[in-house]
């Protein structure tokens, strides 16, 4: 009997940890591509006055910005935008770049493959459950706290991290997913680190853990509710 319950226990971990990673690589989408319009990067284009820093028109930008987003997401097959910059029409990519984003695209797009595996994984464990008539209003609520109070500690820690010295880590973050160094810009040469300025990103993580700790909260409520309800059930 205790072999079961610790069984079916895992198997309820493994359900929630895939559905939170999950969440997190959809948060990374939903900060990129929630808004359509893209009025988050206009917002931040205005903040770090990427327009004087190009010499470009914010119109130009925002055109620049959508046809990027759409090659990121496979819509576009080269990232490649003729415009006026810096008082010339000109391309606003050039080959490190267009390295660089492609790198950043198959990354992307790998974490929504995995993404969509995780939840394929959790329903699985979820439907091995079910079978194995488990009491899921007692497994899964526990093991959503359970979880939620390690991947917590763990964002908090990263936050610390980040908010420390953001340079750094996200140095650190580079280094781990690309295995050169074209990552490293010059101002003075490539635009799109002038389109895309340290705090963009800054603000840009912050907005990201806006969107996963908002899913973690939602979560968090379906499961307290679920207790509630069953403790409540119990009582009649």
């Amino acid at each position: 009997m205790k072999k079961r319950q610790i069984l079916q226990n895992i198997t309820a971990a493994a359900a929630i940890v895939s559905l939170i990673i999950a969440l997190l690589l959809t948060s990374f989408q939903a900060a990129i591509y929630g808004d359509p319009e893209y009025r988050f990067y206009e917002k931040e284009y205005e903040k770090y006055q990427v327009a004087e820093s190009l010499h470009m028109e914010t119109e130009d930008i925002m055109d620049v910005t959508d046809r990027m987003m759409a090659y990121l997401i496979g819509e576009r097959e080269e990232l490649s935008v003729i415009t006026r910059v810096d008082g010339r029409e000109q391309d606003f990519f050039n080959e490190q770049d267009r390295f660089h984003m492609g790198e950043v695209k198959d990354l992307f797009l790998g974490g929504l493959r995995l993404r969509n595996y995780l939840l394929a994984a959790a329903a699985l464990f979820l439907f091995l459950l079910v079978i194995g008539k488990t009491d899921l209003g007692k497994v899964l609520p526990r093991a959503y706290f359970i979880s939620l109070g390690v991947f917590g500690a763990l964002t908090g820690i990263l936050g610390c991290l980040f908010a420390s010295n953001f340079n750094k880590y996200f140095m650190i973050f580079h280094e781990i997913f690309f295995d050169n160094d074209l990552w490293i810009f010059d101002p003075a040469e490539d635009y799109m680190i002038r389109m895309l300025p340290e705090g963009f990103f800054f603000d840009f993580v912050i907005r990201i853990g806006g969107f996963f700790l908002g899913g973690l909260i939602l979560l968090g409520g379906l499961a307290g509710g679920w207790m509630i309800f069953r403790k409540r059930k119990r009582r009649l």
